[in-house]
């Protein structure tokens, strides 16, 4: 039986050890049993290994208990895994592998096959992190809170002293627009003051001029009276030459044969301006063209000297280019020369590496063989140090049970004290848990009892919803149906009066006829009437026109009269109005605003 068999595995208890002395006696029996067999093996029955040789544990190092030992034997690797009892729960809510990055679980031993396995971290309880988070959202929420309410403080009083601001402004214009107000008051009174002494001044000033003067009354009102009179004769005679102004400029305005003459002359005036508008184009012309000859003379000989310049260019770029042509020939025959050689020197070079890799292959493969050979005879040779030291192990069993019988029970007191404190650790941490239970509950039953309310109130508004909905179409539905109803009583009623109008048009057209038939007959007795009265009436108008045709004939010569007198008197005013167009165009000049630009611009070189 493998002595080590029992200390293999985590939950493995000896008989009549309790729970809670599992994890706590392992630790310092695997310790002794390590430093008592030189960790791996017995002295001289295998390799000494000094306590420079031992686990971090084993040479005072504090015990790591994320730690197990594997030994490879004869049916496999043997594990000897801590079991001091569950590692404390982290705080961090992060893998390990986040925390300490990717660690490899076997750690080589000193001899080969034997390796140091470490153990996997606990699992990480999700309530203590939910309830982490509760109290972190929690401190959120009331940080929230407080800055909002300093917010609003410090914004109260932001506002309070913008309205003590706005308080001492407005009080200060007050102040200043009453000084202002105060002083433009007493400013007017000042003035007024003076415009009274003034004023005072004044009349005193006119009435002692009165008196030097010794004007009577009489006097006075004779001069004034004059004076009026010259006035109005003033105004009247220019109110009458404005008049005649007037009267010459609606008869310039309305006299077309005046109209006509000062046209002609105008016309006269255009052509013979006209005439000398083309005289003075034909000269610019003519300035033009010899211009253009000489600008076409001179841009003949610039493209002549151009194309001179340009040919004389082509040949030095032709030259240029031949001599560049032949140096690039040069330099493509140097490069082919050297990518020739470098080529070969890069098969060179690959005919090496090949040679090397050839090489370095063989030796690879040489020294593979070597580590082999080595390989086999090493674990040929700690197989055989295996077995002896199996053999030496189980002969020496025996004493090392009396040993570990007195280190146990020595060690078994300080593990009972160890035991009541993590038994009484473990009830403090049942008692937080049954906290923690009884606060999750007592926030679940919350939630319930909130998603209940909300459920009750979505299924109320649902409802008052649907009745809505249903009285809606309910409504709709009578509207629809009044409405059906009432198209079709308007279209009874439309039938019934279709029917009522064709009787009462069928009726209608029966007296019609009847009338008809009444009216004929009176108008063939009316017409016998009315060639009675025609007749008398005929004779009655003969009479008047024959009186009328008198009067007309008198009306005619005296017609006549009245046109031979107007013409008389037209004759009279034509010759008043041909005297007048004479006299106008004999001392006829054009107005400046309407003088021609032409003739305003360039008055010496226009006839007159």
């Amino acid at each position: 039986m493998n002595p080590r068999g029992r200390e293999r595995g985590r939950g493995r208890r000896r008989p009549g050890q309790g729970p809670g002395e599992d994890s706590a006696d392992s630790a310092p029996r695997l310790r002794e049993e390590v430093a008592s067999t030189g960790v791996y093996g017995h002295h001289g029955d295998g390799p000494d290994f000094g306590p420079s040789h031992l686990p971090l544990a084993v040479q005072g190092a504090p015990w790591q208990p994320d730690l197990c030992i594997a030994e490879a034997g004869p049916a496999g690797l043997h594990y000897w895994e801590t079991a001091a009892g569950a590692a404390p729960i982290p705080r961090d809510s992060k893998m390990y592998s986040q925390r300490f990055g990717i660690v490899q679980r076997e750690v080589k031993g000193p001899t080969p096959k034997v390796v140091i396995v470490r153990a996997k971290p606990p699992k990480v309880q999700g309530a203590e992190q939910h309830l982490e988070r509760i109290q972190r959202s929690h401190q959120k929420h009331h940080a929230i809170l407080a800055s909002i309410k300093s917010k609003e403080r410090d914004r109260l009083k932001v506002e309070w002293d913008q309205h003590n601001d706005r308080r001492f402004v407005d009080s200060l214009v007050k102040a200043r627009i009453k000084d202002a107000m105060q002083g433009f008051i007493i400013n007017t009174e000042e003035r007024r003051n003076k415009l009274r002494e003034l004023l005072a001044s004044e009349e005193s000033g006119y009435f002692t001029e009165m008196q030097l003067k010794e004007e009577t009354i009489e006097e006075k009102k004779d001069r004034m009276r004059d004076k009026t009179r010259l006035l109005k004769e003033k105004k009247e005679k220019e109110r009458q030459d404005l008049v005649a102004e007037k009267l010459n400029q609606q008869f310039r305005e309305r006299c077309e044969e005046l109209r006509a003459e000062l046209f002609c002359i105008h016309q006269k005036k255009v052509c013979e301006e006209r005439k000398a508008q083309i005289a003075f184009n034909e000269e610019l012309k003519r300035q033009k063209l010899v211009e253009e000859q000489m600008f076409s003379r001179l841009w003949e000989e610039d493209r002549l000297a151009k194309e001179k310049r340009e040919a004389e260019e082509a040949r030095r770029q032709k030259e240029l280019v031949e001599n560049t042509r032949l140096g690039l020939n040069a330099q493509i025959t140097g490069i082919k020369a050297q990518r020739q050689a470098e080529q070969q020197l890069k098969e060179e070079e690959a005919r090496f590496v090949e040679n090397d890799k050839a090489q370095v292959k063989l030796e690879n493969e040489q020294d593979k063989l070597k580590k082999q050979k080595t390989k086999q005879e090493i674990r040929a040779a700690l197989q055989k140090a295996l077995e002896e030291k199996i053999e030496h192990i189980q002969q020496e069993y025996r004493e090392e049970q009396d040993l570990n019988m007195k280190l146990v029970q020595r060690a078994l007191l300080d593990l009972q004290e160890e035991a009541d404190k993590k038994k009484q650790k473990r009830e403090d941490m049942a008692r937080e848990q049954e906290i923690y239970r009884q606060y999750v509950a007592q926030r679940r039953e919350e939630e319930r009892a909130q998603e209940k309310e909300l459920d009750r109130i979505l299924e109320a508004e649902k409802e008052k919803k649907f009745a809505e909905t249903d009285k809606e179409l309910r409504l709709e539905k009578e509207a629809r149906r009044q409405l059906v109803n009432e198209v079709m009583c308007t279209r009874k009623l439309q039938v019934q009066e279709k029917l009522q109008r064709k009787a009462k048009e069928q009726e209608e057209r029966t007296m019609e006829q009847e009338r008809i038939n009444e009216g004929l007959k009176e108008l063939n007795r009316g017409e016998k009437e009315n060639f009675a009265r025609r007749s008398s009436v005929a004779q009655e108008y003969r009479k008047q026109l024959q009186m009328q045709m008198s009067y007309q004939q008198q009306a005619r010569e005296a017609l006549k009269e009245e046109e031979r007198r107007e013409f008389e008197a037209g004759v009279a005013a034509n010759k008043i109005c041909q005297d007048k167009i004479r006299e106008i165009l004999s001392f006829h000049q054009v107005l400046p605003r309407n003088i021609h630009p032409m003739r305003r611009a360039c008055p010496d070189k226009l006839p007159p």
